[in-house]
């Protein structure tokens, strides 16, 4: 098939394998792994633009600021997730403890999730402002589709 006939990639897929929001092709990270290294510095080791289609990350400086809301909003789901899960798998009471060990599966689990939430809140941040393109081969890289 030719890459004109390729259809449009799935949004929700498309964020999650962390790709371009412009082509939805090219990658945002160096490395697909977040967890390759311990350091932090890897986990924001990401192109200045994409190799796809050309499309620039980072729109404007310090852009990558929002991501914090998006971040604290993303580990907010998580814990009322985990807390739904564990209500209804396990139950919920005042008289014993399993809050406290809600309270710290959930603590134990963000911090492992937290490298990987933090690339995850890069790709949706960048997704709220740069629209897909499905002319991206002929039309130049805009910074806001509006």
């Amino acid at each position: 098939m030719s890459r004109e006939m390729m259809p449009k990639p799935n949004t929700l897929w498309s964020v999650f394998s962390m790709k371009c929001p412009r082509c939805r092709r090219g990658p945002m990270f160096k490395n697909n792994n977040t967890y390759k290294s311990l350091k932090l510095s890897h986990t924001f080791d990401m192109y200045d633009e994409c190799p796809h289609c050309l499309q620039k990350y980072e729109l404007e400086t310090g852009f990558w600021y929002g991501t914090g809301y998006v971040s604290y909003a993303l580990t907010v789901a998580l814990s009322v997730a985990t807390f739904i899960a564990w209500w209804v798998i396990i139950g919920v009471s005042i008289n014993d403890n399993r809050i406290f060990y809600w309270l710290g599966f959930n603590i134990l689990l963000i911090v492992l999730l937290q490298p990987w939430l933090m690339r995850l809140s890069r790709v949706v941040y960048l997704y709220l402002f740069v629209k897909y393109d499905k002319n991206y081969k002929t039309n130049s890289p805009r910074i806001f589709d509006n």
